[in-house]
């Protein structure tokens, strides 16, 4: 069974980071849409999965008053950063189906004048390009499908970073001192 204050913190900051990428989804499609293909954006995402977590796992390891062990920082960590994804997977889900689906074909669009500018500053064939073009065209990366494909890709890297953070937020139990 998972301590109480250990749920308590991961439910609570899990909210708090499906919110705040909510959030930053709303305002990149308020404001501009390129903001979805900019690599600034995708770290400012990803700071979200550095920074709530800490504070997190931080507050958790003082309400446990310091006996933290391993296990228990990665599930503070681990039930943080699933809900995070959920409540962040169906925010877009629901924007990309339901609000607003045309925005798909110019995320689209966006997306392949993207690649084709980084494809030819990097010499990739115009052979390789196309096919790659080709099969862009083909998926749909913000169906609903494409979206819980990569929410499980998420959660199988943050469940990485959390073995991370786990490792460096734990403490010895009282007994192994």
């Amino acid at each position: 069974m998972v301590n109480e204050i250990i749920k308590r913190n991961g439910i609570t900051f899990g909210i708090i980071t499906g919110v705040v990428l909510s959030l930053i989804t709303a305002l990149m499609y308020a404001l501009d849409i390129k903001l979805f293909i900019a690599w600034w954006t995708t770290l400012l995402s990803f700071s979200v999965f550095i920074i709530v977590p800490i504070v997190s796992l931080s507050k958790t390891k003082k309400e446990l008053n310091g006996v933290f062990p391993f296990k228990e920082a990665f599930t503070t960590y681990f039930i943080t950063a699933v809900i995070g994804v959920i409540i962040s997977v169906a925010f877009k889900i629901i924007l990309f189906n339901l609000i607003d689906p045309s925005v798909k074909a110019m995320l689209l669009d966006l997306t392949i004048k993207y690649l084709i500018s980084t494809s030819e500053k990097f010499g990739v064939t115009a052979s390789s390009l196309n096919e790659t073009v080709l099969k862009l065209k083909e998926t749909d990366p913000y169906s609903i499908v494409e979206q819980l494909k990569g929410s499980v890709f998420n959660i199988f890297f943050c469940a990485i970073l959390g073995l991370i953070m786990a490792a460096f937020f734990k403490s010895k139990s009282p007994s192994q001192e």
